[in-house]
């Protein structure tokens, strides 16, 4: 008896070993620089809300109005395909699209949840970048986790800081999304 219990201590140290070891090995394989990403965008969203005889310029709307709890749109939920430039002119040649939906989760507070992606599809990039994460829009600065990508951006990450840069009622808003990949593969 004790010696088939030594050897199933023995196989468990031997095993837990070189998990350990694997472990150690795959995390210290990559090394991130979080002072300098392998790549960064500073891009503009511009976005404009159908209002109901807006169809023409509309950019995202509502699929799911506010339910009525608290004050803040809890319960609203929107779909969005909206133009990136490199500037802040609305009017200037999109780069990117973002396409992707959020919704509003704050009944105490006006807080967003979003999933977005950033379609390029140009002759210098192509593939999305994907970004999820909590957006508490009353902060003047938030980070959004990068998730992931296609194409050029294949299974990057990092983090997007968002800055609304221009709010015009609950018709057009402009966001600033400097994004910062720190794990690129291309």
């Amino acid at each position: 008896m004790t010696k088939q219990m030594y050897k199933q201590v023995l196989f468990s140290f031997i095993v837990l070993t070189v998990l350990l070891y694997q472990s150690n090995t795959v995390s210290s394989f990559r090394k991130f620089h979080l002072a300098k990403p392998c790549k960064r965008f500073v891009l503009h969203l511009h976005d404009v809300t159908f209002d109901g005889d807006n169809a023409d310029n509309a950019t995202s709307a509502a699929i799911v109005n506010p339910i009525g709890l608290g004050g803040f749109n809890f319960g609203k939920f929107l779909i969005t395909d909206s133009p990136l430039t490199m500037d802040e002119n609305f009017l200037s040649e999109p780069v990117a699209r973002v396409q992707g939906f959020w919704f509003v989760h704050g009944k105490t507070k006006f807080d967003t949840w979003l999933a977005w992606s950033v379609v390029f599809n140009s002759t210098k990039h192509k593939g999305s970048i994907n970004m999820m994460g909590e957006n508490p829009i009353m902060e003047p600065s938030r980070d959004v986790s990068v998730v992931g990508g296609t194409g050029d951006f294949i299974m990057t990450r990092g983090i997007a800081t968002i800055t609304s840069d221009a709010v015009e009622g609950n018709k057009y808003y402009r966001i600033k999304m400097d994004i910062k990949l720190y794990e690129c593969y291309y």
